[in-house]
């Protein structure tokens, strides 16, 4: 299969996230996703409209949304509505809920309720009535659409939203960690959801997610995404660490990431509280493999190599760091083209 990339934007401002979803494109990003975390960043489907019309290639969408601080007809209307602006480039990327839904006081609904609104939408996406919590809804204009309707992927971090995702999603973006034996864990769990389904691992579009940073000083590429490991050790673990491979020395450092993780603070750049909850080097060292592509421009063409080879070949970046463009840069020049093939 062939390499493709993909990089997650977090809006900080509209401008920043036209001039790198441009950017990226020029890079040889295959997609850009946009976070939605409304508290903190700029709004997602107005960032998305603008990013339609700076792009002419690259697929785009939530990268991801949640089922919770969006009616599934407004959901449905508004990736519709994208996917119109883009000449049919949007996807919908749903999990069940980060940042978005903690900042406002709200709590994951679970997989039931992921299920749910996922069937929801993708009937409305149709052009079909949906029920959703009891109650008839519609998406009347979006029949256009119902010949080319808006692909949906779940954003999954464990065993059952995996096999839930092979199941029901068009695609998948596989948050589990990249290293072989992970990889073979996530891909056995999808394919498990997939054959509940009758379907097959060849008919689900899959993507693994991958912390970056490039550059010369490993040392300092990993501390600048300290916050970033900070919120995978919170999310990916979060609901349970079982069926994870999540070695028991480290479960209780997991924990203590947890417990003092501050939505408030997502993603925030430097010195931010989250970023200074990595202070174990052991749990450091072992984030930084199991989830990051870090190091030199031959480092990382080796270790994308090598997550090539334990089955993921399409990488969904995030690489949150002050010098953004420069990344993306050195992504395109340096990296990519020695991964394609």
């Amino acid at each position: 299969m062939k390499a493709r990339f993909g990089l997650i934007e977090i809006s900080r401002s509209i401008s920043s996230s036209i001039e790198n979803a441009r950017l990226a494109e020029q890079a040889g990003f295959d997609w850009v996703g946009v976070a939605d975390s409304q508290s903190l960043f700029r709004e997602l489907f107005v960032t998305l409209a603008t990013i339609a019309h700076a792009t002419e290639r690259v697929m785009i969408g939530p990268s991801v949304t949640n089922p919770l601080t969006r009616h599934p007809a407004v959901m449905a209307s508004a990736i519709a509505s994208v996917h119109e602006l883009s000449g049919g480039r949007a996807m919908l990327g749903i999990a069940t809920g980060d940042s978005a839904i903690y900042n406002i006081n709200e709590r994951p609904r679970g997989l039931k309720g992921l299920r749910e609104y996922i069937l929801a939408v993708r009937s409305l996406l149709r052009g079909e009535h949906a029920e959703y919590a009891g109650r008839d809804i519609h998406t009347k204009w979006v029949v256009g659409q119902a010949d080319d309707p808006v692909p949906i992927y779940i954003a999954a971090e464990g065993p059952k939203t995996l096999e839930l995702a092979g199941e029901i999603a068009d695609g998948v973006i596989c948050g589990m960690g990249l290293s072989p034996e992970v990889a073979k864990l996530t891909l056995d769990h999808l394919a498990t959801g997939a054959k509940r389904a009758g379907r097959k691992l060849d008919d689900i579009d899959i993507w693994g997610l991958a912390r970056v940073n490039v550059g010369t000083n490993r040392t300092a590429l990993v501390d600048e995404i300290r916050m970033e490991l900070a919120s995978t050790a919170h999310h990916a673990f979060r609901f349970t660490l079982e069926g994870k491979l999540v070695p028991p020395d480290l479960a209780d450092a997991i924990r203590e990431v947890q417990q003092g993780y501050k939505p408030t603070h997502h993603e925030d750049l430097g010195e931010s509280p989250n970023a200074g909850l990595m202070q174990n080097p052991e749990l450091l060292a072992y984030m930084t493999e199991r989830f990051a592509v870090v190091g030199t421009p031959d480092e990382c063409v080796a270790r994308i190599q090598s997550i090539r080879s334990s089955g993921f070949h399409q990488l969904l970046f995030s690489g949150f760091v002050d010098e953004r463009a420069a990344l993306i840069k050195a992504l395109g020049e340096t990296v990519f083209p020695r991964c394609r093939n």
